[in-house]
């Protein structure tokens, strides 16, 4: 599929906020707002949109201790294999493989070090988890759900 300028910037407006109405998006991307729903409507059903949600800040919720973890696997250890594990998980939010020494890279988010650590004990017990390495996170620096430089709407023009 074809992504030109125009959709990338409904893309960005979207990332930014996925509530902003047609109108408004059409107002900064000068379309209508039939015209952007067209484009939104075929971006969603060329998969390019997979959906919209909520963004909850962690802290709001009371899990405020993140970890980044590496996993270090047995064997012949597949990603779907440790796809499954980790959403049996509610603690892992983000779960990857990953080149370098570790088989995948795991973040976790807890309500403290306690929860934390039986999270990541639960974690360890995995049949194929021989080893980890763990990071904890001390402040986060960037966050963006976006896709890359284009998921940042620029400034609206000062016509």
């Amino acid at each position: 599929m074809q992504i030109d300028a125009v959709d990338q910037r409904i893309i960005a407006l979207l990332v930014a906020d996925a509530r902003a109405s047609y109108a408004d998006i059409g107002a900064r991307v000068s379309l209508s707002a039939p015209a952007v729903k067209r484009r939104v409507d075929r971006l969603r059903a060329t998969g390019v949109i997979r959906g919209f949600t909520a963004v909850v800040d962690p802290a709001a919720v009371g899990w405020t201790t993140e970890a980044f973890v590496e996993l270090f696997c047995a064997g012949r250890t597949t990603p779907a294999q440790i796809g499954v594990a980790a959403r049996r998980h509610p603690e892992v939010v983000g779960a990857y493989t990953v080149s370098g020494e570790a088989d995948a890279l795991v973040h976790l988010r807890a309500a403290d070090i306690a929860h934390l650590e039986a999270a990541l004990e639960r974690l360890r017990a995995e049949s194929f988890v021989t080893s980890t390495r763990s990071t904890i996170v001390l402040s986060r620096l960037v966050e963006s759900p976006g896709v890359g430089p284009s998921a940042r709407p620029a400034p609206a023009s000062a016509n």
